[in-house]
């Protein structure tokens, strides 16, 4: 049975495309045969995997709007194993349409159920917002994996998004649960990294990943030649580490999760802590 995962986070400039196309690409090389969604309007997952976002003629804003079968949008990426729902603009459209239709959270959801058992593992990538479409995303998955950057603002607006967890998994999907929280960009150098990353384990605890991705000029680059990085740079250190997060995410997908409160404090109360720390 496939497991959808959902990467979501709506602050941008987080890694998140980075980590959804980076541990789609390994779960392929560790031979699970993967689909990566992509539902931000801005299409980026779609071009950092080298798919021409302006020449597709389907994508997934019609299979959202039921215009076109899921399968019929899926395309091959240069991955074996690796398959892509691609994005583009037209997706912006997307929310202002689903708004009057009934049902309209589970629109992926349902789009899914024809292709979801033909997959191991389905990862969606999500707009950087609490939208319709990040919505939609949550209804579909079974779990929720989030990445955080070890910066200043880390923990800005995570409140916001475990109460929309929260809500989700009370209202419209009583199987969500959290994945797992990925460490992004981080430099080890600085007392900052390491305050997040405590400020982090300490709220997260056992599901925060032990992996942790380290800034990466070869990442960075990656999404400019539309290749994920285990092709554009396999040898370098951020395509180590995601393929060390997608091996303990293979090893961790069986473990129970104990459900419990976290980020429970106002937002301002994080970003008053780490600078009295820093």
């Amino acid at each position: 049975m496939s497991k959808v995962i959902v990467l979501c986070n709506q602050k941008g400039g987080v890694a998140k495309t980075t980590t959804a196309i980076s541990i789609s690409s390994y779960l392929a090389v560790e031979n699970k045969k993967t689909l990566l969604i992509d539902i931000d309007p801005q299409g980026n997952a779609t071009s950092g995997l080298g798919v021409n976002k302006y020449k597709i003629n389907k994508s997934i804003y019609h299979a959202l709007l039921g215009h076109s079968k899921m399968a019929e949008i899926i395309v091959q990426t240069q991955v074996a194993n690796l398959f892509l729902a691609p994005a583009n603009i037209n997706l912006t459209g997307a929310e202002i349409e689903l708004v009057s239709i009934m049902a309209r959270e589970y629109k992926l959801k349902v789009a899914l159920n024809a292709v979801k058992e033909d997959y191991d593992f389905i990862i969606i990538d999500c707009p950087p917002s609490l939208g319709l479409l990040t919505l939609n995303g949550l209804c579909a998955a079974n779990s929720v994996m989030i990445p955080i950057q070890c910066e200043y603002y880390a923990l800005e607006g995570l409140s916001q998004l475990m109460n929309t967890i929260k809500l989700v998994k009370k209202n419209l999907n009583n199987k969500l649960e959290i994945e797992g929280v990925v460490l992004t960009m981080a430099d080890l150098r600085t007392n900052l990294a390491k305050e997040v990353i405590s400020e982090v384990q300490n709220h997260f605890g056992e599901k925060v990943y032990k992996t942790i991705i380290p800034r990466s000029i070869k990442l960075t680059e990656a999404p400019g030649f539309g290749k994920p990085i285990v092709l554009y740079d396999k040898n370098s250190i951020g395509a180590a580490k995601y393929h060390e997060l997608v091996k303990e995410i293979l090893c961790l997908e069986s473990q129970p999760f104990v459900n419990k409160e976290v980020i429970t404090m106002e937002e301002e109360e994080y970003g008053k802590e780490i600078r009295q720390r820093t």
